[in-house]
């Protein structure tokens, strides 16, 4: 049975909250669980005690029998110190959308006829 530490969703329409969670990966997002090991609360601040709760020794025991986080919960955990922070691979992460590049290159090619339209007629009242 492939193990997942991962998160479910509870909470109203547009007031998520999360519980932390080992369940099998086969089994919906928010349905059948083994076991709960925490909660999330993404609308309290970054720095409340309350927003992550766990129960470490009980997710360590999970880790222990092979259970994999899902990236999120291992950001969790990685902040906790309970796992080692990976290297995270993103390439395309600092590159601007294609709207952007766009908009990028307008703005360019615009800063350029007008220097060029500057340029010019400073080199008329020269001659």
């Amino acid at each position: 049975m492939a193990m997942k530490l991962r998160l479910a969703r509870g909470g109203s329409k547009k007031r998520p909250f999360y519980s932390i969670v080992a369940a099998d990966s086969r089994m919906p997002r928010d349905g059948r669980f083994i076991e709960k090991l925490g909660t999330y609360n993404p609308l309290l601040a970054k720095d409340s005690e309350d927003r992550i709760k766990m129960d470490i020794e009980r997710v360590q025991y999970w880790l222990s029998q092979g259970a994999l986080p899902t990236d999120r919960v291992a950001r969790f955990l990685e902040a906790a110190g309970v796992v080692e922070k990976k290297e995270r691979s993103n390439p395309k992460k600092a590159v601007p959308g294609k709207a952007a590049q766009e908009r990028a290159t307008a703005r360019a090619e615009k800063a350029k006829a007008a220097e060029e339209a500057a340029a010019a007629p400073a080199e008329e009242t020269a001659e």
